[in-house]
């Protein structure tokens, strides 16, 4: 089969592997579609991932598909059934999965290689994070499961009460997700970011005001003019730049949580003034992938069809096409795109 594998940075190539065999306890599925994500293009600019894959290693985590062999002790699924499966399954054994912080599991499993005509899915997997595709919902918007897990957890770490003003910095996917779950929670969401096709489509999904940095001076200032002089209430930053993170503490009123929820580059740091953080009582919060439950709660989300989440996918490509999709999320002209086998 025809599939895409990390070397290292900026280097992953097409190649011909063995088609996958299912050994106890997993599923092989035929990928329906896999979705790219602003992840995979760090992991491709970085060559690699803190926490993900480290390479040579299978390429990509976004998939939904149809099982096409289940291996012995398989319970539940069949040949056939449409399914979409986490990149990843917490083992409910560790000191922090017995606290349910699922996220911090110690033996966090996760499975890369979802850019493939075929994914095999570990048993961890199949046994907590595969779940049935619902009916008038494609393999396109299912793939986007994993991420909206990710973002509704970050929501409700944020705690965001009905009516708080929330700033959320960044107009990638991650962002534009951002904006129609805390809509959703009843907050006055204000987006930041650097493209005004991006800015609409978080109109779109509910922000009350759109702003493009390239033509802001001072975006905290911005921001508690828009506040009455005080800052956010609650602040999103969904770009992985530590930059920004910083601007993301400088947007908050006394009082505020700030979710520092993108993934920045290994060994890099901040700064963060002692005397502001301490007399304002800010509340810094760093919030990482999903747990079980969340990506539930995503994929009942997505099958709603509530919220118009297929904006964010601009164009369907076959995988053939990976390198040139790459380029085009490099230089942002795509938001995600779902790669068909």
């Amino acid at each position: 089969m025809l599939a895409a594998l990390l070397y290292g940075q900026c280097d992953f190539r097409l190649e011909t592997v063995p088609d996958p065999f299912p050994s106890c306890g997993e599923v092989v599925i035929r990928v329906g579609a896999a979705t790219t994500c602003g992840t995979d293009l760090k992991v491709w600019r970085r060559g690699g991932h803190a926490k993900m894959l480290k390479p040579p290693a299978p390429f990509g985590h976004e998939v939904a598909g149809t099982i096409v062999a289940v291996g012995a002790g398989v319970e539940n699924w069949s040949v056939g059934d449409r399914v979409v499966a986490n990149n990843s399954a917490p083992c409910m054994d560790c000191f922090f999965c017995h606290r349910q912080e699922y996220s911090l599991c110690i033996n966090l499993q996760f499975n890369n290689g979802t850019f493939a005509e075929y994914l095999t899915i570990p048993a961890p997997i199949v046994h907590h994070n595969l779940l049935s595709i619902p009916d008038g919902l494609t393999d396109g918007l299912a793939a986007m499961t994993e991420p909206l897990a990710c973002v509704l957890h970050g929501v409700a770490r944020s705690h965001t009460q009905p009516g708080d003003s929330v700033v959320v910095l960044g107009d990638g996917a991650i962002g534009l997700m951002f904006v129609a779950g805390l809509v959703q929670k009843g907050a006055t969401v204000f987006l930041l970011g650097g493209s005004d096709t991006r800015l609409a489509i978080g109109t779109q999904f509910g922000a009350k005001g759109v702003f493009n940095y390239h033509h802001l001076d001072d975006v905290p200032a911005l921001v508690k003019e828009l506040t009455q002089g005080w800052g956010a209430d609650v602040v999103i930053e969904a770009t992985g730049l530590p930059s920004v993170w910083e601007m993301a503490i400088a947007c908050a009123r006394p009082g505020a949580t700030v979710n520092l929820f993108g993934g920045c580059p290994r060994q890099t740091t901040i700064t963060v003034s002692t005397e502001q953080l301490h007399y304002n009582e800010l509340t810094l919060k760093g919030v990482f992938h999903n747990t079980p439950q969340f990506v539930r709660n995503a994929l009942a989300l997505l099958s709603s069809h509530t919220i118009p989440f297929h904006l964010l996918i601009s164009d369907y490509r076959p995988l053939v096409d990976l390198p040139h999709v790459f380029d085009d999320m490099l230089h942002r002209h795509v938001i995600k795109v779902a790669m068909i086998p």
